[in-house]
């Protein structure tokens, strides 16, 4: 008999046995999944990590449902990256499993529910009961996602669903759904009998009274190729064969009728096949040469390298001359980027030089074609050579890889946030290279003061690019201070005159601006001006941000949104008022100060789909758009040609942040924008809005001066025992109850300080203490250099179960986040 050990898409710790039957003994694999029951009457798509004949003992053994794939759909590699996540972020294979697979390799199991048809009321319904009845009446089998939208809104139709059952009005059944299927296309073939020419000829004369079907079969041999090589016909499309005979679905039909013509379904894919023509690599100039010789000569002795460039220096060149360099070799690249937006323009100019050797791989395609990215990349011929994307591609099956190329490795969206495995991109990446026996280069011109202080210590090599391409200046940066604007009554809104002058000038000039906000939505607050009362979230402790265009308020830690208010329902006036600015009124704004300006908006609410990051981009890069206002999205690495103004409208809301990485990420973001401004023959100039423009971190953004605002940082973090001199653990609870949550935090707390002593801070009260009706504890642990992973790895998880144990604390929810951003 033999069993397999299976990871389910759960957070479980632990990996499940079960018994395979005789029958699927010889189609199963490590790493292949299969359907598996868990609990009472669910099914999860499980992967199989073991094969063995060791029985286990104490419980009762479940049996394999089904087998889904024939060959792994991981590789070995794969396995053991999960392993190194799931350990170094404290969190379950399972958890990870999650993550790294599309949504279109997980089958989910769906509640069924059907109506029994047999079924009397003994005693009145209840009205919710009946309103379920009455639906399934008209459909009598329905899933309750599908019941829940006729519902009351808001209210759980579980209990009515659980109570219909109990009195056997209805039944339900566990349904697999599967979300993937393959893209097929119907094809042509001639029947079973006219598949020679002897038998073919005389249907031309059968055919005379049927022109149009007769035109349909001779187009059809002509475009197979029947009379050149009856043996080896060319695959013809139905829709193909249709219009180029120009017929009509009649003709093929009564074809198909007399049994001439038969249709096939075959599976063509999703992915662009189209033969893209490729362009010759550009030379580098004598400053990317030189840092390219040194990125080589850097990679003979250490395995990862930062190349520290300033913007515009042309680090894209030098990483498309790796590229080349590393594939020619017959080895695959890995090229991370931050953002979805940036693998418009990246993509663009990859293809021009690699053409179809190149993958996209990231969450805003179809969950369908991220699948068949997944199965192309587990051929070992035929896969992708280069694959860009974001962090999410670390997951991606890799025969052969070389080089991994971290662009802008500074961004803080490398790093997952919720759900778990909290894992960082970069950090992953260097890993599964080092797995993998390839290289890392770290790109950016701002880097991280982690990734900096490794540099400088000797773990990572270090190669500067200090020249922008073809001898560009720096932008001239402006620092206008806004406090005494705003005490002299000469702001108008958001802006300067100083600003406006300058947006006013460029606009003149046919050139191009970016405003940068890093607030989304219309007013950041809305206030009673009579009493101060501030619209907040039920379910969050945070006010709620106006969006204008949606007329409604929304939370932007849950989701949750509500009906703007027309009077103070603490006092019942009237006058309510917007504070603040967020992108969306910042945009409003503009537009009344320059009414002829063509201006767009990027931020998440108008980047929720692929072809809006796309539009939005084209436009600006073509000249569509003249000014462009956007979140910290504008900030990563986008280059276009005609930018001469770049306005940062307040720097104190990156300043003003609980967190000791304020500063670094201010600089960075401040930097980055600022590096948008002037390209080719042009000096851009950026103003630099602030209300302290004493402070150090703006003198050193204006000279660009990032080892001084390293030194000042790192000459803190020693101080107050910060990375990168210690690595941070952060742990916290959740619980409806307060007091619940405190009481637990207090608990594990204690017995982490056991461990640890005085590296254990807290616990305390995150900025948001409540989310989602959950209050939210947080503890936070400093851990040296030294110490073992393992160690604290155990003692943490076994704290953890031990809390958990305690029956008062069934439904917490304890979660670590490592190397916390």
């Amino acid at each position: 008999m033999l069993y397999v050990d299976v990871i389910l898409p759960l957070p479980l710790a632990n990996r499940y046995t079960y018994s395979l039957p005789e029958a699927l003994e010889g189609q199963v694999a490590e790493g292949s999944r299969v359907i598996v029951p868990f609990g009472r009457k669910k099914f999860y798509t499980a992967l199989v990590a073991r094969i063995h004949s060791d029985p286990p003992a104490g419980y009762e053994i479940k049996d394999v449902v089904e087998v889904l794939d024939p060959h792994p759909i991981l590789l070995p590699g794969q396995f053991r990256l999960w392993e190194w996540i799931a350990s170094y972020y404290l969190c379950t294979p399972g958890d990870v499993y999650k993550a790294a697979l599309p949504s279109g390799m997980k089958l989910e199991s769906e509640t069924i529910v059907t109506l029994n048809t047999d079924y009397e009321a003994d005693i009145p319904l209840s009205v919710r009961e009946q309103q379920v009845l009455d639906q399934l009446t008209a459909d009598p089998e329905q899933c309750i996602t599908q019941l829940e939208k006729h519902a009351e809104p808001g209210r759980n139709l579980l209990p009515v669903v659980n109570s219909l059952l109990a009195k056997g009005a209805i039944h339900i059944k566990e349904e697999l759904k599967r979300s993937y299927k393959p893209k097929t296309e119907a094809r042509v073939k001639l029947g079973k009998g006219f598949d020679t020419e002897e038998r073919i000829r005389p249907l031309f004369d059968e055919l005379a009274r049927a022109p149009k079907q007769l035109a349909l079969l001779m187009k059809y041999l002509e475009l197979s190729g029947f009379f050149n090589n009856a043996s080896t016909l060319r695959e013809v499309s139905r829709k193909e064969l249709l219009a180029r005979a120009d017929a009509t679905p009649a003709a093929f039909t009564g074809l198909a009728e007399k049994g001439i013509f038969e249709t096939y379904q075959y599976e063509v894919g999703r992915l662009d096949k189209a033969h893209t023509a490729t362009i010759d690599i550009n030379p580098l100039n004598e400053a990317q040469q030189a840092a390219f010789d040194a990125i080589t000569a850097c990679f003979r002795e250490k395995n990862v390298c930062l190349l520290h460039g300033v913007t515009s220096s042309g680090k894209t060149e030098i990483y498309i001359h790796l590229i080349r360099r590393t594939i020619e070799a017959g080895r695959q690249v890995l090229y991370l980027l931050p953002e979805i937006a940036l693998t418009t323009q990246i993509t663009e100019r990859l293809r021009r030089v690699f053409g179809n050797r190149i993958g996209i791989y990231h969450s805003k395609f179809p969950d369908a074609e991220r699948v068949e990215i997944w199965q192309k990349q587990l051929k070992p011929e035929g896969h992708y050579d280069i694959i860009l994307g974001v962090r999410s591609s670390v997951f991606l099956p890799f025969h052969n890889l070389g080089l991994v190329i971290v662009d802008e490795e500074h961004e803080t969206t490398y790093k997952q946030q919720d759900p778990a495995p909290r894992y960082h991109a970069r950090d992953t990446a260097i890993v599964l290279a080092g797995m993998h026996g390839a290289k890392v280069l770290l790109g950016t011109a701002t880097p991280s003061i982690d990734t900096y202080h490794n540099a400088l210590a000797g773990k990572y090599g270090l190669v500067q690019l200090g020249e922008r391409y073809k001898d560009m200046q720096l932008p001239d940066i402006r620092i206008v201070d806004i406090k005494e604007l705003a005490r002299k009554k000469m702001m108008n809104g958001p802006f300067s005159p100083d600003l406006l002058a300058e947006v006013r000038r460029a606009l003149e000039q046919h050139e191009q601006v970016i405003l940068f906000q890093n607030r989304r939505g219309f007013a950041p607050m809305v206030e009673c001006r009579v009493c101060g009362w501030v619209p907040k979230c039920k379910n969050c402790d945070v006010s709620l941000t106006y969006h204008k265009g949606l007329n409604q308020m929304t939370c932007h830690y849950c989701g949750a949104t509500y009906d703007v208010p027309h009077l103070c329902p603490a006092c019942g006036s009237v006058e309510l008022v917007n504070r603040g600015f967020g992108t969306e009124k910042i945009e409003d704004h503009i537009r009344a100060v320059f009414p002829d300006a063509k201006v767009a908006r990027m931020d998440l609410d108008t980047t929720r789909s692929r072809s809006a990051y796309e539009r939005i981009i084209s436009d600006f890069q073509s000249g569509r758009t003249h000014i462009l206002i956007g979140t910290q999205m504008v900030s990563k690495g986008l280059d276009f040609d005609h930018v001469s103004v770049v306005g940062i409208l307040n720097a104190d809301t990156m300043l003003n942040y609980p967190d000791f990485r304020a500063h670094e990420r201010a600089f960075q973001l401040m930097a980055q924008v600022a590096g948008r401004a002037g390209r080719r023959d042009k000096r851009g100039l950026v103003i630099l809005q602030t209300k302290s423009p004493e402070l150090p971190v703006i003198r050193q953004v204006v000279a660009n001066d990032y080892r001084a605002m390293y030194d000042e940082q790192t000459g803190e973090r020693t101080v107050f025992h910060y990375p990168p001199f210690c690595r941070l653990i952060y742990v916290y609870l959740k619980h409806r109850k307060e007091e619940v949550a405190a009481q637990a935090a207090n608990i594990l707390a204690a017995w982490i300080r056991t461990a640890f002593g005085e590296r254990v801070l807290g616990p305390d009260k995150p900025p948001v203490g409540r989310v989602q009706l959950l209050f939210i504890k947080k503890i936070v642990i400093k851990l040296d250099l030294g110490m073992s992973g393992s160690k604290v790895r155990d003692y943490l998880l076994t704290a953890q179960q031990r809390l958990l144990a305690d029956e008062r604390f069934h439904s917490l929810t304890v979660y670590y986040d490592v190397d916390p951003m």
